[in-house]
């Protein structure tokens, strides 16, 4: 069967629509997928012909029709031809654009959905309480077990996977909030992971949290009374897993090719590498949904919305993991 992807197009007054056309055009060719955008047509047909690209978007009605490229929209009004960036009537249409992408992932009709960009501060000034399109989508599948992986690769083809045992938390609270359990969550889903993608070793590394790994608890206790613990319990069910280590020097350790995933403690410890080796071919993976999702790794760049120059790379990144996923799932 042709695989169904569904793509959200995120806030339209930043890059998400546009970096989604091109990826699409430049994607259109790699195989059969057949692609539902969710947004707003109007929005999509004005910048599809801006563009140039021409790509054959049509009414989504039924699977059955022909064509590969639809669009729909859950919502009864269109969008106002001109918004400012961050306007509260783009940033309520993105939620309900995620919402039906969940809906239609759950009723098994995607395979999977591409998620653009959003802006949580503009979320959050329409008095919706708003932490991440990770979380927003754990919640609206029920999943209680959920992380988040980011992957990319540098020019040498050298893969840094990363899952974060926490995710969106002020650098002062995260010795607090890091517990063995999510530390354990993390190590599980990243050696499903492994699986997933089809690789051939589960090794999975974690990092400390304190310099130099606490230094025997001289820099910190964390890893003696948390992170040590979680990580023997954890190889208890995956002989690969190990650390916790140093996380300076861990990174170098896994582009030599000794681990498939690291485990960060906390949100910078793990992006901050992967960004810097992988910033333009970086996704967003949720681990742990009852679906696909993947989405590129940059925000809505509201500097540089409508003028034509966004880069659409990790877009296709992402697009391709999820195809990858899905095919392995079918």
């Amino acid at each position: 069967m042709t695989g169904r992807l569904g793509i959200t197009l995120g806030d339209v007054t930043g890059v998400g629509p546009e970096v989604t056309l091109r990826a699409l055009a430049s994607e259109a060719a790699a195989d059969a997928t057949r692609y539902l955008l969710i947004g707003d047509a109007a929005w999509v047909a004005r910048l599809n012909a801006q563009l140039g690209l021409d790509l054959p978007i049509q009414p989504f009605t039924t699977w059955d029709a022909p064509g590969r490229f639809f669009i729909t929209d859950p919502r009864a009004e269109p969008l106002p031809a001109e918004l400012p960036p961050g306007a509260p009537a783009a940033a309520r249409a993105t939620l309900a654009w995620l919402t039906e992408g969940a809906r239609r992932s759950l009723a098994g009709e995607l395979d999977g959905i591409v998620t653009a960009p959003v802006n949580k501060e503009a979320i959050i000034r329409t008095g919706q309480a708003f932490v991440g399109q990770t979380e927003f989508l754990s919640e609206l599948a029920g999943a209680k077990r959920t992380a988040m992986m980011l992957l990319g690769h540098d020019d040498r083809n050298r893969w840094l996977r990363v899952v974060l045992a926490t995710i969106h938390v002020p650098l002062r609270q995260v010795a607090d909030q890091l517990t063995g359990a999510k530390i354990e969550l993390a190590i599980d889903l990243g050696v499903q992971a492994c699986r997933d993608l089809g690789l051939a070793r589960e090794r999975v590394a974690v990092c400390g949290l304190n310099p130099h790994a606490g230094e025997g608890g001289e820099l910190g206790t964390e890893e003696i009374t948390t992170i040590q613990p979680a990580v023997a319990a954890a190889r208890a069910r995956h002989p690969e897993v190990a650390g916790p280590f140093a996380a300076d020097a861990l990174f170098h350790r896994v582009f030599q090719g000794e681990f498939e995933v690291v485990v960060a403690m906390y949100h910078d410890q793990g992006l901050v590498p992967l960004k810097m080796i992988g910033f333009e071919t970086g996704v967003n993976w949720t681990l742990g949904l009852p679906f696909i999702r993947t989405s590129p790794d940059h925000g809505t760049a509201y500097d540089i919305a409508g003028r034509g120059v966004a880069n659409p790379s990790s877009m296709r990144a992402a697009i391709q993991l999820a195809r990858q996923l899905a095919r392995r799932r079918a």
